[in-house]
């Protein structure tokens, strides 16, 4: 089935307070064009939308789905200064933007939830606790993310983020993939195959890359890498948020996890063995975890 990319154009805000030159971010849209009842689905830091297309699928009959590509990520556009990925307002920003785009689509007003995987869950967070919403998120779904996240996983995923490296072949690519990916859990040969596909550039002198912006690691250079501490955000979320959590996760502690039952949204938490960071929601069983909690 041939999916179509979408394409919105969304301002460019910037730590200098200018508005530089707008970028367009790209996103796949799944189910009844008309249902009111809307899932956007966010992917995590080197990922892209289509990562959820076994999600989407699942859902489609029942809500619509918009899974967008993150600014410098799968289809959407690169930045032209490394800086401004290190602009964390541009995210919520692009966020806005597009919930107010889907919005005008609709004589009465929409029922938003949001699923998030790794920073995608991050930016649903940041965006649910927003005063004056467009309109407001309805439930959470964060994939193998919290509000403490440790150093030691962030220079884990410092050391591979950001190397623009080349591979001879489409197949060497994947392998590689498959390599830096192992956490993610047991996937099968097709959605390997799947990622691999949307994950992959192919340059002109026929060599392979990753599909992201390589400046997008400007924080982990410039940044001291340190824990990050959200919880002062986790305790303003109020609405029903559901947690997967890697049980060999490093980014998502049984501690923090077990705190998130008690503080802010008071999260449903599901631990899935096998799996360290993060879920990818592809598999039946976590797609049926997920699926079930959106139309409870």
């Amino acid at each position: 089935m041939k999916i179509f990319v979408n394409r919105l154009l969304v301002p460019t805000p910037s730590s200098e307070g200018k508005q530089k030159t707008p970028h367009t971010i790209a996103y796949t849209d799944w189910g009844d064009p008309q249902n009111p009842h809307v899932v956007i689905c966010v992917h995590g830091l080197t990922r892209n939308c289509r990562d959820f297309d076994y999600l989407a699928h699942a859902l489609q009959s029942d809500c619509r789905v918009i899974s967008v590509d993150i600014v410098g990520r799968g289809q959407s556009d690169w930045l032209e200064l490394a800086h401004d990925y290190d602009y964390y307002p541009l995210y919520l920003s692009d966020a806005v933007s597009l919930i107010t785009h889907i919005q005008t689509q609709y004589q009465t007003k929409i029922t938003l939830d949001w699923v998030g995987i790794s920073l995608g869950g991050l930016i649903g967070m940041i965006v649910a606790i927003q005063p004056n919403m467009p309109i407001p998120i309805n439930k959470l779904v964060l994939s193998d993310i919290g509000p403490l996240i440790p150093a030691t996983a962030l220079k884990r995923i410092a050391d591979y983020v950001g190397k623009d490296i080349r591979f001879n072949s489409f197949e060497e690519f994947k392998q590689y993939m498959k390599v830096i990916s192992a956490s993610f859990g047991p996937l099968t040969e097709d959605q390997w195959n799947h990622m691999a596909i949307h994950s992959a550039r192919e340059y002109a002198d026929g060599s392979y890359g990753f599909r992201y912006d390589p400046k997008i690691s400007i924080s982990f250079k410039e940044r001291e890498i340190k824990d990050i501490d959200l919880w002062q955000q986790w305790d303003q979320l109020t609405i029903p948020t559901l947690v997967l959590r890697g049980i060999e996760s490093d980014v998502l502690s049984a501690e923090t996890a077990a705190k998130m039952q008690l503080r802010g949204a008071k999260a449903t938490v599901v631990e899935l063995p096998g799996i360290g960071h993060p879920p990818m929601i592809m598999d039946d069983h976590q797609i049926k975890i997920v699926r079930d909690f959106i139309l409870s």
